[in-house]
């Protein structure tokens, strides 16, 4: 039995401070993350590097963003947080439902 799927979207802050992965590499593993909980990747658009609004850390004042809409099961977001959330490379995931 096939389960129905939502479309969502997602924005990732990724923090590539101090590691060698490319931008690129760490979209390709974000993508790896969303198929590990059952999901289909649709489009990724990369917004570039920004500032954010209300710094945390002086040393880490921006990051680069970027937009990713995937198909999912229900607790597809939830599941994909919490892989996410230990994951030194993600600072900061958003996802909702589109």
């Amino acid at each position: 039995m096939n389960p129905t799927k939502r479309k969502y979207r997602a924005t990732f802050i990724l923090d590539n401070r101090g590691k060698e992965d490319s931008i690129e590499q760490l979209i390709d593993g974000v993508k790896t993350e969303i198929s590990a909980v059952e999901g289909e990747v649709t489009a990724v658009e990369n917004l570039g590097k920004r500032d954010f609004i209300r710094v945390t850390d002086r040393k880490f004042t921006g990051a680069t963003y970027v937009q990713v809409d995937f198909n999912a099961p229900a607790q597809g977001p939830a599941h994909l947080k919490e892989r996410l959330r230990l994951n030194q490379s993600v600072y900061r995931t958003f996802v909702v439902s589109a």
